[in-house]
Formats: C-alpha cells, structure tokens, sequence
C-alpha cells in the first residue's frame, strides 16, 4: 500500500472547543483525510470509542474535560490506547508539554500552527502507526 493510499483512507478526530479551530483544521485536512470533529472532549471520547480515528487532534483548554484528561481516558481505554495523539495548544510552557507527552501524547504543537508543518507530523504519525498496525498483525 502506497503512502498516498494510505492517507486517503485515514480518519482525524479533531477535538476543540473553538469553531474556528475546528472549521481551521478540517479546511487543513479534508482533502487528503476523512475528518471528524467534536466541540468538546466526552464527544471526542464518544467518537473515538465507537469508531476508532486513525489519529486525534486534540486541544488542550477545554471546559469541562480538559485535553489533558482526555488523553488519560484514551491511553487507560485498550480500543482507543494505540490512537497516536497530537496535542495542539495555545500553551508552551515546557512542563505543558512535557505533562502531554508523559500522558502518551505522539507530539505537541503550539499555537498559531504551522500549515505544512502540522500535515508533516500528521502524516509522520500515521505512517508510524500504519507501520506499527502492520507488525502487529504479524504477530
């Protein structure tokens, strides 16, 4: 299977409290990834139970369930723990960063984003999760 392939049968969650965020991201996303988005984290938590994303983008500052939290739900839930997770977050402190990557994260990107460097890490992520999906069916 080629990396093209690949990409076009690839799901995002996108997770974000702010419209605008999530009308940013699926403009970014939509022609090369099926994009779904959900305005607050049980939502994405929800989503990402019944049909499996093959990545999240996830905000960090949300009301009532923060990113963080649901990072911790997603990699304590054995159906959702291998979902690479991408926080995106207006937060740059070290410590922040460093607490997503402690709770599983995949990688940590600070706001305003970088176009084309969000897609490279987006098809970084899922290349290494299309590899790691392959070595584990070997098995």
């Amino acid at each position: 299977m080629d990396a093209l392939h690949l990409k076009d049968k690839a799901t995002i969650l996108v997770v974000d409290d702010t419209p605008d965020n999530l009308a940013l991201m699926s403009a970014l996303l939509k022609n090369v990834y099926k994009v779904k988005v959900a305005n607050h984290g049980d939502k994405g938590l929800r989503i990402a139970a019944s049909t499996p994303p093959d990545l999240i983008l996830l905000d960090v500052m949300m009301p009532d369930i923060d990113g963080y939290e649901v990072c911790r739900r997603l990699k304590a839930d054995p159906g959702t723990r291998g979902i690479p997770v991408i926080f995106l977050t207006a937060r740059s402190e070290p410590d922040d960063e460093q607490k997503g990557l402690a709770l599983g994260a995949a990688d940590y990107i600070t706001k305003p984003i970088s176009p084309p460097i969000l897609l490279a890490r987006v098809a970084t992520q899922l290349a290494l999760k299309a590899s790691a999906d392959f070595l584990r069916d070997q098995n």
